[in-house]
C-alpha cells in the first residue's frame, strides 16, 4: 500500500524514464560488423546517450557525428556530439547537419551507416530546402508550436520543407546500408514521423504540407510558397534503391514505458490502469476527460477499484491564441495538471504527476509537475488564484510558488509524456 502518494508517483515516472535509457535497450539491436567503415549519425534528445551505448558495445572502427540538445550532450571518444537549437532550430544544428551530409560522401556498399533516431530530430536536423533561409523555418516553426498543431502535422511540413529529412538522409547514404535505430515519441510509433523520418519512405505529399499550413491560417514567406510548388519539396518515391538497403529498429517506445510503470504499480497493491499511450490533444481537454475518469472511480470504483492508478502517455498540446494576451511560463504537462486540479476541485484522495519523459516539460527546467487534493487551496492561501494562471499559461510560475515543480534535468531519452493519476 502506498504511504507517501508524492514519492510513490514519482517513483512510477522513474520507471517509465529507465525503461526508455537506451544505455539498458540498444546494445541488443546492433548489426553486425561490416566489411567496411561504420560511419555514426543521428539526431534528437537520445542521440548523445544512443550514441555513447554505440561506443561502449561496437566491437570495431566507429567514427561519426549526432546532434542533440543544448545540455543533452556527453563527453564521447570516437563520436561527435554536436548540441544545438530545440524546439525551434538554429545555426548549430544547420550546420552539423551539412556536417552528418558531408560524412556520408564517397560510401560504398561494403560500409554501413547506423543512424540514431530519437524525438525532437526534427528541429536538430535542420537544413532547409534550397531558397529558404533558416530565418524562414525558424519562424513557420513558432508559429507551428503555438498553433496547436499535433506532430504529425508538424512533422508532415518539416519533411517538405527540408533537404535532409523525409527519406533524404537514406538517399545520401546509399549505397551503404543504413540501419536505424529509433526511440518512439509519436503516437503509433510510426517511423516516418519520429524526427520527420529522415531514412525512412514518407507517404505525404506537398499538398498535405501546404494543408497544413492552411488549417493552422499560418503566413509563409514568399520563398516557402514557391519550394512547396517545386518538385524539390517531393520527398523521395518510396522504391528508391536506397529504402530497399534500409532497415528500422525501434529500441524503446511509450507503451514500453507505460508497462514498466504499471508493474511497478502492481507491485505496490495498487490496480494499474492503462488508458493509451498516443493521447493527443489540448492539455485542458485532456485534463477534463482524465478528472471525469477520476472522479467516477473515486465516487463508484468504476471501471476498477481503488486504490488504482490511470496510466497514460502521448503528447498534449497548448494552442496559445492571439487574445490570451501576455502569456507566461509553463509546458504542456504543467498546463495539463493545472486545469485538471480545477477540474477536480479538491477532490480528495487523487494525486497526480504530469512530466516529459526528456526531462524539459516545453522550454522550462522542469520535467512537469505534482498535484495533490489540497493544491488548490494552497495556492489560494498564497494569493495565487489559479484559473487567472491558467487564463495566461503561467502553470510554471503557480507550481514554482507552491514547491511542486518536478526537476530531473535532461533524461538523454524521450518517449514523450507521462502521466499518472493516484486514487487512493
Amino acid at each position: 500500500m502506498v504511504q507517501d502518494a508524492r514519492l510513490f508517483l514519482t517513483d512510477l515516472f522513474a520507471a517509465a524514464t529507465a525503461a526508455a535509457d537506451p544505455r539498458e535497450t540498444l546494445f541488443q539491436h546492433l548489426p553486425p560488423l561490416p566489411k567496411g567503415r561504420t560511419v555514426v549519425i543521428g539526431a534528437g534528445k537520445a542521440a548523445a546517450s544512443m550514441a555513447q551505448a554505440v561506443e561502449e558495445n561496437w566491437k570495431g572502427p566507429l567514427e561519426g557525428l549526432v546532434i542533440t540538445r543544448y545540455e543533452h550532450g556527453l563527453p564521447l571518444k570516437k563520436i561527435k556530439v554536436v548540441e544545438a537549437g530545440h524546439p525551434v532550430p538554429d545555426k548549430e544544428g544547420a550546420e552539423a547537419a551539412n556536417d552528418i551530409l558531408r560524412s556520408l560522401e564517397g560510401l560504398t556498399e561494403d560500409d554501413l551507416v547506423l543512424c540514431l533516431i530519437s524525438g525532437g530530430g526534427s528541429s536538430l536536423l535542420a537544413k532547409p530546402g534550397d531558397g529558404i533561409t533558416l530565418e524562414e523555418k525558424k519562424a513557420v516553426t513558432k508559429a507551428l508550436l503555438a498553433s496547436g498543431a499535433n506532430i504529425t502535422e508538424m512533422n508532415t511540413l518539416r519533411k517538405h520543407l527540408s533537404a535532409i529529412k523525409g527519406g533524404r538522409l537514406a538517399v545520401a547514404a546509399y549505397p551503404a546500408k543504413v540501419v536505424t535505430l529509433m526511440i518512439s515519441d509519436v503516437p503509433g510509433d510510426d517511423p516516418a514521423v519520429i524526427a520527420s523520418g529522415p531514412t525512412v519512405p514518407d507517404a505525404t505529399t506537398s499538398a498535405d504540407a501546404r494543408a497544413v499550413l492552411e488549417k493552422y491560417n499560418i503566413d509563409i514567406p514568399p520563398s516557402i510558397d514557391a519550394y512547396l510548388n517545386s518538385p524539390a519539396s517531393k520527398t523521395p518515391e518510396p522504391d528508391h534503391p536506397a529504402f530497399a538497403n534500409a532497415q528500422s529498429i525501434m529500441i524503446a517506445t511509450p507503451q514500453a514505458s507505460l508497462r514498466a510503470a504499471a508493474d511497478l504499480a502492481g507491485s505496490n497493491g495498487i490496480t494499474p490502469i492503462i488508458l493509451g499511450d498516443s493521447i493527443e490533444g489540448e492539455a485542458r481537454d485532456v485534463a477534463s476527460v482524465m478528472a471525469a475518469i477520476a472522479r467516477q472511480v473515486k465516487l463508484y470504483d468504476q471501471p476498477a477499484a481503488k486504490p488504482c492508478v490511470l496510466i497514460s502517455g502521448g503528447e498534449t498540446t497548448v494552442t496559445v491564441k492571439a487574445n490570451d494576451g501576455d502569456t507566461g511560463r509553463g509546458g504542456r504537462n504543467c498546463e495539463f495538471l493545472l486545469a485538471l486540479a480545477l477540474h477536480l476541485n479538491g477532490l480528495g484522495g487523487v494525486y497526480a504527476l504530469a512530466c516529459d519523459t526528456d526531462g524539459i516539460d516545453g522550454t522550462e527546467d522542469n520535467a512537469g509537475a505534482i498535484i495533490t487534493p489540497d493544491t488548490l487551496k494552497r495556492a489560494s492561501e498564497a494569493g495565487l488564484n489559479a484559473k487567472e494562471y491558467l487564463a495566461r499559461h503561467d502553470s510554471y510560475c503557480l507550481f514554482d510558488a507552491l514547491g511542486d515543480l518536478i526537476k530531473t534535468g535532461p533524461t538523454r531519452t524521450n518517449v514523450n509524456d507521462f502521466r499518472a493519476i493516484l486514487i487512493l
